[in-house]
């Protein structure tokens, strides 16, 4: 025996649900609550749901009929 106490577990909010959640390396899932709210996550960064904004008059934001234009893309109905 070392004499060292264990810390308690630091508990944060599940960023899927809210749930507290123990950040500590016997959670598999951290900062998520489960695999269920570690998954939900996950799909909504492959289906693009987490964007960064642009700014207006941003020299990187396309122009409209640029593939990833606000208009004429290639995704576009009737074009």
């Amino acid at each position: 025996m070392t004499g060292e106490t264990a810390k308690p577990a630091r508990l944060v909010a599940c960023p899927t649900c809210g749930a507290a959640a123990a950040y500590d390396p016997a959670n598999p899932w951290r900062p998520f609550c489960s695999e269920r709210c570690r998954s939900i996550d996950l799909g909504a960064w492959a289906s693009e749901s987490y964007r960064i904004p642009l700014r207006e008059g941003d020299p990187d934001a396309p122009s409209p009929g640029e593939e990833g234009g606000p208009a004429g893309g290639p995704n576009t109905p009737g074009s």
